[in-house]
């Protein structure tokens, strides 16, 4: 009998028995256990009596346990009483792997061989270069004292330096150190002169460097110590590269997949589906009688995006087997704005408001009702197809951020798009290769794109570093920089 489930995550079937001792089993947990051992959805009755046959629990004290877990988050959906598997969602392969069902998809990361000990020279010798080198490599040093620092760097140099040349030598080691404001007043007795010119010098024989070089090595121990049980760079180096590589083949294979925006009136019972083709920006319109041609049509899609997807292809009979599927609603549905307890109503408009610009993205009820009791075919069919406009906007401003835009009087906050994959480009990694090719963005700013051009109001953009490790902006033409929520299309202009 196959499993869908697993084959699609490429493991064995589970024993629920052998995972009930887990350190991670609780009562989700092993519902996605059950789940990936059945192969197919199951009501949580029948969960709970799947865990009392593994002697987890009672049928009755499981059954608690699971309606008090919240049960229906991803990777679990509720579809009716059934609660299924997504076996694309990035979370369930997490979760198969910290549970012990599939072996790790890197090399483990084991401590190098420790080798003998170095040993430290004693404290009449002078400390080296190399020694602070070692010890304060981006090291935080708030806790020395600036005569102390500026004792060590002048002992290591054997000679007199300017303060710059002493500020300016610790601070290529760590930026975290208390010379950024240098005070001659150094106490008594002082272990540094100020000659004539103002360079500093050491006082020969200063009880207190000695002390000064003890705590330097004693530094350089613990470096050495802790650096012999970390893992081998070479692994860490291996894994990373590895799993770039495995990220960037799995994005591009994401990013060929065909996709399909579904919209239906009314959805419980269409008379009037809208096929929206992402990638080719079509749109089909077909009648309630015509729905073995629409089902013919979602059969050529790898992803189906809908408002409640699942319910909306149950209704137009199509089983959509192990396809891709996401749903466009609200990823959360309310939001707390304050400690007394008041809480936002998070509604789709509202994140394609937010997200896209478009005042009133989809037409009211009862107009449509309206329409569609009159016989109106061509305004109802006009209404429907600029909703599903708007649901193509929403879906691709998620796919470019990864999430969607909820702005409500003084909120304007990203929400995750449960539709987008990790490996799936976005708009940060097209920022990083550009800066890397030094070559230009090509954007779309403001509201929703065009239909049928969507570049029509595309503008090229430079990538600019402002210096920090995350920090890349987006500059206009205009020299303007662009907030990265604003922008709705992004692609790389590689050949200028």
């Amino acid at each position: 009998m196959s499993n869908p489930y697993c084959e699609a995550l490429g493991i064995r079937v589970p024993a629920l028995d052998a995972v009930r001792d887990h350190p991670e089993a609780r009562a989700y947990t092993l519902m996605i256990v059950a789940l990936l051992e059945r192969g197919n959805p199951m009501t949580l009755p029948e969960v709970a009596e799947r865990f009392a046959q593994a002697g987890i629990a009672s049928a009755s004290a499981a059954l608690q346990s699971l309606q008090r877990c919240r049960p229906a988050r991803a990777p679990v959906y509720r579809d009716g009483d059934r609660y299924a598997l997504d076996p694309h969602d990035h979370d369930l392969d997490l979760w198969v792997f910290r549970l012990g069902l599939r072996p790790a998809k890197v090399s483990p990361l084991l401590p190098k061989e420790p080798g003998p000990p170095t040993p430290l020279p004693a404290l009449d010798v002078p400390l080296s270069i190399g020694e602070l080198d070692e010890a304060w490599r981006e090291a935080s040093l708030y806790g020395w004292s600036p005569q102390r620092v500026a004792m060590c760097v002048l002992d290591a140099h054997g000679a007199a330096l300017a303060p710059d040349e002493v500020v300016a030598f610790v601070s290529a080691r760590t930026e975290m150190h208390p010379l950024h404001r240098i005070d001659e007043r150094w106490g008594r007795p002082t272990p540094i002169r100020v000659l004539e010119g103002g360079r500093w010098a050491l006082e020969p024989g200063h009880p207190w460097l000695l002390a000064a070089r003890k705590a330097v090595r004693d530094r350089l121990a613990l470096v050495r110590k802790w650096a012999a049980m970390r893992p081998d760079p070479a692994v860490l180096e291996a894994n990373r590269r590895a799993f770039e590589e495995r990220s960037e083949k799995h994005g591009a294979e994401l990013a060929r997949l065909r996709r399909v925006l579904v919209h239906a009136f009314p959805p419980e019972a269409p008379h009037v589906v809208v096929l929206a083709d992402v990638g080719a920006r079509d749109l089909t319109t077909q009648a309630a009688d015509q729905l073995p041609r629409v089902r013919e049509k979602l059969a050529e899609h790898d992803v189906i995006a809908a408002v409640g997807v699942r319910p909306l292809l149950r209704a137009l009979g199509f089983e959509p087997g192990l396809r891709r599927l996401a749903e466009l609603g609200p990823p959360q549905k309310t939001m707390s704005l304050n400690k007394r307890g008041r809480t936002l109503r998070i509604t789709t408009p509202m994140l394609v408001w937010g997200s896209c610009g478009i005042g009133r993205p989809f037409g009211d009820e009862e107009r449509l009702r309206s329409y569609l009791r009159a016989g109106e075919t061509a305004k109802l069919h006009r209404r429907l197809e600029a909703d599903a406009k708007a649901l193509v906007a929403l879906y691709q401003y998620g796919r470019l951020h990864g999430a969607v835009r909820l702005r409500w009087g003084f909120l304007d906050q990203m929400l995750p798009a449960p539709w987008v994959h990790p490996d799936e480009t976005k708009l940060y990694g097209l920022k990083i290769r550009a800066h890397k090719l030094d070559a230009p963005l090509e954007v779309v700013v403001g509201g929703a794109p065009g239909w049928k051009d969507p570049w029509a109001r595309a503008e090229r953009c430079r990538v600019v570093s402002d210096g920090s490790r995350w920090g890349l902006r987006l500059v206009d033409p205009t020299g303007a920089v662009l907030q990265d929520r604003e922008v709705q299309l992004a692609r790389l202009v590689e050949n200028v």
